[in-house]
């Protein structure tokens, strides 16, 4: 059987207020940056509701790799061989993570990472992605948080959750990414949802966060 992860039910709740819709915020490290040759080596997911973090539900699991981890890889999420040998298979992660995201609008930092590593992923438990997503680093440009990014690169997570007085939770771990984005996303809504120079916060509606991510995509 084959499905494809869509915003599905959130669609009803795009025109409404923000909160009212569902969100998954997810994190992923791999094996390297290789769109080609490299894979997802652990998936860290959050749900958001109401508009809060729904800590107790949220989704941590390595992977067994399909290509072998990169030195670079290794210096930045810590993630041996030897921790992987034991992991499941990738088949197996993909459908609780395509569970995970059904229904729900992705939230992501520099989301063309999740992008481009969770198509192949879910592709091994028959599904597609194809989830509405909204790119917390993006937001970051459009509200003016996106200083400190050198050469044109993404603000690091790390360095937007300082700028907006949020702790860092386990920085490239994918639950600790997947939870700071989930807080730093929380904060830029309610930001968005009360601009500069306003007394009183505005509707502001998923479908409008949504715009604005695409619109400062990179």
């Amino acid at each position: 059987m084959r499905w494809r992860i869509t915003a599905g039910a959130a669609d009803r709740h795009l025109r409404a207020d923000w909160r009212e819709a569902e969100y998954c915020a997810i994190d992923v490290e791999t094996t390297g940056l290789d769109l080609d040759t490299d894979s997802v080596v652990s998936v860290g997911s959050v749900p958001i509701r109401a508009g809060r973090v729904i800590y107790r539900e949220h989704y941590y699991s390595l992977i067994r790799p399909a290509s072998p981890v990169s030195v670079a890889a290794m210096r930045v999420h810590y993630l041996r061989p030897a921790d992987l040998a034991g992991a499941p298979p990738a088949g197996e992660v993909a459908r609780q993570v395509a569970d995970r995201l059904a229904g729900r609008i992705v939230v992501a930092h520099a989301a063309w990472i999740e992008r481009a590593f969770l198509g192949p992923l879910l592709r091994q438990a028959g599904a597609r992605f194809g989830a509405k997503v909204i790119d917390t680093a993006a937001l970051a440009r459009a509200l003016g948080y996106a200083a400190g990014g050198r050469d044109g690169h993404e603000p690091s997570l790390e360095l937007l959750a300082r700028q907006l007085s949020l702790p860092v939770y386990a920085p490239h771990h994918a639950l600790g990414d997947a939870v700071t984005t989930a807080a730093v996303f929380l904060a830029m809504a309610a930001r968005a949802a009360q601009p500069a120079g306003q007394a009183s916060p505005g509707p502001v509606s998923a479908r409008s966060l949504l715009a604005l991510s695409a619109r400062h995509a990179h």
